[in-house]
């Protein structure tokens, strides 16, 4: 393989918990702006407005719409979601906000600290600047620099979201490893040159999700990121004996 020398992360799912977090603070919202509406589950709340995410970024890769950062594209997302449960819109923006308060998981701050020993660390995400910046105040996540979809103008998993970070850092695709828990991410990365690394996220659909597993075989399989931080190690320093 060639020598990695950046460790690029999805984020949402992969680094933090986006259906935990968004389920807590949207029981937090019902309880304040609709305590009567106990018909909600939190959680079915959190699906539902995640599964607006893809479709919402689909007409910017096909070029039928602008590039529009995902902040608008969930609050657009969510305003539907609150008019099909027909609940009030109060501190929508706050709710949108959100997804920049994300929990990491358990590993990801020590893992993405261990990674960073060997490699530039940075988020390949569609999230932009602010929520990524924000996310990783909150956090303590030690990215090395913050690059994403707002700043390739492209959304995943087109070729130019992959194609212009790795040109950003002045590396060819293949000296850049992509770290997911989704093999399609992955499957788009590889496509365009980058290494891969899944990460097991058995809990990130919450409990009724059975397993997490690989479907490919890519270059990194690892139950956590700190692994991943040891194996890079452990390489790099193989390759320079």
């Amino acid at each position: 393989m060639t020598e990695v020398r950046a460790a690029l992360f999805d984020v949402f799912g992969t680094v933090v918990d986006w259906r935990g977090g968004i389920a807590d603070e949207a029981r937090r919202w019902l309880e304040e702006y609709a305590p009567e509406r106990d018909d909600i589950d939190p959680g079915d709340f959190a699906d539902l407005w995640r599964a607006r995410y893809q479709p919402s970024m689909q007409p910017i890769r096909t070029g039928e719409r602008p590039f529009t950062k995902l902040d608008v594209l969930h609050r657009e997302s969510l305003v539907e979601l609150l008019a099909e449960y027909v609940l009030p819109t109060e501190a929508v923006d706050d709710l949108t906000l959100a997804w920049h308060r994300l929990p990491p998981w358990p590993d990801s701050v020590a893992g993405i600290a261990a990674v960073r020993e060997s490699v530039i660390v940075a988020p390949l995400s569609n999230g932009n600047v602010s929520l990524l910046l924000d996310m990783a105040k909150r956090a303590g996540i030690p990215w090395d620099a913050v690059l994403g979809a707002e700043v390739v103008q492209a959304y995943k998993p087109t070729p130019e979201s992959y194609l212009r970070t790795a040109e950003l850092l002045d590396l060819a695709p293949g000296q850049c490893l992509m770290v997911a828990t989704h093999n399609d991410d992955l499957a788009a990365a590889r496509g365009c040159g980058l290494q891969t690394a899944f990460v097991r996220r058995p809990h990130e659909h919450g409990p009724q999700q059975t397993e997490s597993e690989p479907t490919d075989d890519w270059e990194f399989v690892v139950d956590d990121l700190e692994e991943l931080g040891r194996l890079l190690r452990s390489g790099q320093a193989s390759s320079r004996s």
